[in-house]
């Protein structure tokens, strides 16, 4: 039972630390807010990166294999919203970076928005979760099995927090014009990862 959970663990850490887009999104939310702010955030994008996580391991993956039309449309909807937070996170760097116009500027719905885009209407999120969690499911016996995505839910908990606390203790070391350029290079990345999936939409239909 430990060992499963603590494989879920592992696995949850190796799963979500490479530079995707929920780290992208909350790499920036850190930079920018305070830091009870930004940790209310991480506190969102774990609640649906674990949500996320749960629906893959459980069988999300069915209803895109029994509905071909929905897996489409997920990437034509996933792909402009993703292009739409990457020229947000452009757009905002031409502005004031004082922290009155920051905090001004800031939303909990429009976070909470953002949060659940990068996760629920990340296709490449979906795709990749269904399988890599969905065949951790199998190789599993049934009655471990709700130990290890727990594990994995953890694991989420620990390093969006963890995340968020260092960038957000670290922030004020950096200068100004290094911010911007990070944010600018996240939000190119953003728009280029949205396009990617624009141009897979048109490929499969």
């Amino acid at each position: 039972m430990l060992n499963t959970l603590f494989k879920g663990l592992l696995f949850g850490i190796a799963y979500i630390a490479p530079i995707g887009l929920q780290n992208l999104f909350m790499i920036n939310t850190a930079l920018e807010q305070p830091r009870r702010r930004a940790l209310r955030v991480a506190l969102i994008v774990t609640s649906f990166d674990i949500s996320l996580a749960v629906a893959c391991f459980y069988g999300i993956g069915k209803l895109l294999q029994i509905y071909p039309w929905l897996e489409l449309v997920v990437l034509a909807i996933g792909s402009i919203i993703v292009m739409y937070i990457g020229i947000t996170l452009l757009r905002s760097q031409e502005q004031s970076t004082s922290n009155d116009k920051r905090d001004h500027r800031f939303s909990y719905k429009s976070a909470t928005l953002s949060a659940f885009s990068v996760a629920w209407l990340n296709p490449q999120a979906l795709l990749d979760g269904t399988m890599l969690l969905g065949a951790f499911r199998v190789s599993l016996a049934v009655g471990v099995q709700n130990y290890f995505i727990l594990g994995v839910a953890v694991a989420s908990v620990i390093w969006f927090i963890s995340l968020t606390t260092v960038v957000s203790i670290l922030k004020d070391r950096f200068q100004p014009r290094f911010l911007v350029l990070l944010n600018r290079i996240c939000g190119i990345i953003i728009i280029g990862y949205g396009i990617k999936l624009l141009v897979t939409f048109f490929q499969k239909i």
